[in-house]
């Protein structure tokens, strides 16, 4: 308690003056020796202006520190002797050797009507004091979420600030709504702070209904919810549930058009205008969703050129059997798409319920596809339900909203190449707020992500992104990280995140948490396993195989060795 007494009444006594405005008109300079090095770039700070007769603390963040007086050079010449003992035989003032000028971007005072932070355009005055902003005001300000409380999600502390001094909680509504993006280097831990959320969307208080689409299979450790106590509250117990390739199945007759024909790459025109008019028949004829491959096949023959009614005599014109060997190839075939199974989506969706689906043996158009499936079904779920033509007791009827999480995003999404998947995307991230479906994308190369995309997600998570075409594209398609941070993102370590958007008052640096399970997606330890294997599974037999040959060696003329 004493500590933290103290550190309040340094949190409260000046740290800096006010020099004057900045280059710009939200920002401006003040100068400080900054003795305990406090001053951090990203560190917020404050300093008081009278507003609507009162007066309120200006928030502004740390955007750039230039030094304005250090020690002499000559100082420094012998790295034995400290420049401050150096300083204090000629007489220095060893206190005030040190001047910074550090720049703060204004944000202004949060405004309890609008929930936002308001900027009162008044520019401090020259030598008017600055303070640092106290880890409570923090903790009540820059979070949209409470802690632990409904609609929030923990996912860790300020990163300018002592870990746990300034947790920060992500607004649960603000991302579920309008969509969220966490995109980072390979290694930066993308996926242990996908992990983070996932914990804290299954919490009580949030009992998300949850998809996640995990091409790797890195998610299996979340299981571990379901034994955990802190995850349970009276008769409540999270769920999670897991398909595997073997266990994914596609009804064929749910496929649309667009589908099959990304199923079936480098189609003629004469195939493509073919396959759209069996398409057609097979839904008029058996109905829509009902109908099997062969009646598709089918299908095929009735609308082809040759004759009709004789299969052997449709199978001749080159057309229709070329398209009906590559549909029986594509679907035929697959393990996942299937006549009469269906995932249904009850099995997908559910509060409390976090479904991993996952795609890590399944070729990449397939992958596609099925995301694209499973997102039209559900976002159509929804809209039916939300205008009242599903009732309780329909197939799909879908009273709750969902949010699905898709790992490597920019193989659904990718820049300058269409992909079935990318459409459906589009259409969730700018119509489903309205709906309850909400779209995560996590993306280790942004580069390669659609743009439009990436720009309709209002929460943004950004770790290390060392690549320049990425840190390009990050610029053009978020609008609400300032330079300044964008700057930093080449030296953030491992689990340090940049967030900003809808779900937080403020673009923040922070510390991602510990997670409550383990991490699914660490790397393979090749060494360990090599040694491993030599002192514990290596067959006997191999063991005794590997003696060196007896037989003495040679040299021919050229100076080789032979046996």
């Amino acid at each position: 308690m004493e500590q933290l007494k103290t550190e309040n009444q340094k949190l409260k006594t000046p740290v800096g003056t006010v020099k004057g405005p900045g280059e710009s008109l939200h920002e401006f300079t003040f100068i400080a020796p900054d003795p305990d090095r406090q001053l951090k770039h990203g560190e917020f700070v404050y300093y008081t202006a009278p507003v609507d007769r009162s007066q309120r603390q200006i928030l502004g963040r740390i955007t750039a520190r230039t030094a304005v007086k250090l020690f002499p050079d000559t100082f420094m010449a012998d790295p034995a002797v400290p420049p401050h003992t150096v300083a204090a035989m000629l007489g220095y003032e060893s206190d005030a050797t040190e001047l910074f000028e550090l720049t703060v971007t204004v944000l202004g005072y949060y405004d309890e009507r609008l929930h936002d932070f308001t900027n009162p355009r008044v520019p401090p005055q020259g030598g008017a004091p600055v303070f640092i902003a106290e880890n409570e005001t923090l903790t009540e300000l820059l979070s949209r979420g409470r802690q632990d409380q409904l609609g929030s999600a923990y996912i860790g502390d300020l990163l300018s600030r002592d870990p746990g001094a300034v947790p920060v909680a992500l607004d649960v509504r603000g991302f579920t709504s309008t969509h969220l993006a966490i995109i980072a280097s390979t290694g930066s831990g993308k996926s242990y702070l996908a992990g983070v959320l996932l914990e804290e969307l299954l919490m009580p208080y949030n009992r998300a209904a949850v998809l996640v689409i995990d091409p790797h299979g890195e998610y299996d450790t979340l299981q571990q919810v379901q034994n955990k106590e802190e995850f349970r509250d009276g008769s409540y117990s999270p769920r999670v549930r897991i398909f595997r390739p073997n266990d994914l199945r596609v009804r064929i007759s749910s496929l649309t058009l667009p589908d099959l024909r990304y199923l079936l790459p480098n189609l003629s025109e004469k195939m493509h205008y073919q396959l759209g008019r069996a398409f057609r028949y097979a839904e008029r004829t058996w109905g829509e969703d009902k109908y099997t491959l062969e009646q598709l096949l089918r299908a095929v023959r009735e609308v082809g050129d040759g004759p009709q009614g004789e299969d052997e005599a449709a199978d001749d014109d080159p057309t229709t059997g070329a398209l009906i060997w590559r549909l029986g190839a594509a679907l035929r075939e697959s393990s996942i798409f299937n006549d009469f199974e269906n995932i249904e989506l009850d099995e997908l969706f559910q509060p409390g319920m976090c479904t991993l689906v996952q795609l890590n043996e399944v070729e990449r158009r397939e992958q596609q596809v099925i995301v694209a499936t499973l997102l039209r079904r559900v976002y159509q779920a929804r809209i039916d339900t939300e205008k009242g033509k599903l009732q309780r007791t329909d197939r799909n009827h879908m009273p709750f909203p969902v949010f699905s999480l898709l790992e490597e995003a920019h193989n659904f999404a990718p820049a300058n190449a269409d992909a079935v998947s990318s459409d459906q995307l589009k259409t969730i991230l700018s119509e489903g707020r309205k709906f309850g479906v909400g779209v995560g994308l996590i993306s280790q190369r942004p580069g390669r992500l659609d743009s439009d995309v990436l720009s309709q997600c209002m929460t943004q998570c950004i770790m290390r992104i060392t690549n320049p075409i990425d840190q390009n594209r990050i610029a053009e398609s978020v609008e609400s990280v300032g330079r300044d941070m964008l700057r930093e993102l080449p030296a953030l370590s491992k689990g340090q995140v940049i967030v900003s958007g809808a779900s937080v008052n403020t673009p923040l640096m922070l510390r991602v948490r510990t997670r409550r399970t383990d991490h699914g997606g660490e790397d393979i330890n090749a060494p360990a396993q090599w040694r491993n294997w030599f002192e514990h599974e290596q067959p006997a037999q191999a063991a005794e195989n590997a003696l060196f040959a007896e037989k003495e060696l040679e040299r021919d003329e050229d100076g080789m060795l032979w046996a």
